[in-house]
């Protein structure tokens, strides 16, 4: 029992907590950062601290819990060295597929109209060429032909080498610039 202010007593007991923590861990950094965090959580939780009562054993227990608690913690991490398993959980930010979409919008807009049309019609609308080529009233081979190109010319604008892809979050215009599935 002290008649000291608690938020006082508090630092003639970190000797010791370093040490409770030092023999927990038996890692100098781990119970630097182990004690630090005792120390923060037991300061901000001072109102909850009964005065006349032990200061030591509160903060020991402070620390001991904060100890097996991270160690439960780690229990359930996995351990991922070379960032395998982390690597399949990152997600691309929204904005990449915003920014590429406004490029190829850009690039788009620069095709000739023929190009357009064909690229949105086979492409984006899932025409047939044989279809398409008779709502423009061509030949299916001249049809083919310009998607072919259209496509060419955006991977030109959009400087894309032949094993690039671009990610964008609209199937329609994924359908635009990919390969051609559809049957004639």
């Amino acid at each position: 029992m002290s008649d000291l202010d608690p938020k006082d007593e508090l630092v003639t007991h970190l000797p010791a907590l370093r040490a409770f923590a030092l023999s927990l861990t038996r890692n100098r950094a781990t119970a630097d950062d182990m004690m630090q965090d005792a120390v923060l959580k037991a300061w901000s939780n001072m109102d909850k601290f009964q005065p006349g009562t032990n200061m030591r054993a509160w903060l020991f227990t402070i620390l001991r819990n904060n100890y097996y608690s991270s160690r439960r913690k780690l229990n359930r991490e996995v351990a991922d060295v070379d960032n395998v398993f982390s690597d399949t959980l990152s997600v691309k930010p929204d904005h990449d597929g915003r920014l590429q979409m406004m490029d190829f919008k850009v690039a788009f807009d620069q095709l000739a109209d023929e190009h357009r049309e064909a690229l949105i019609l086979v492409g984006a609308s899932g025409f047939s060429y044989d279809d398409a080529a008779e709502m423009c009233g061509v030949a299916t081979g001249t049809m083919k032909s310009r998607v072919n190109r259209a496509r060419a010319k955006l991977t030109e604008l959009l400087q894309l080498d032949d094993d690039q892809t671009l990610e964008l979050t609209d199937s329609a215009t994924m359908a635009v610039v990919g390969s051609p599935n559809i049957p004639s």
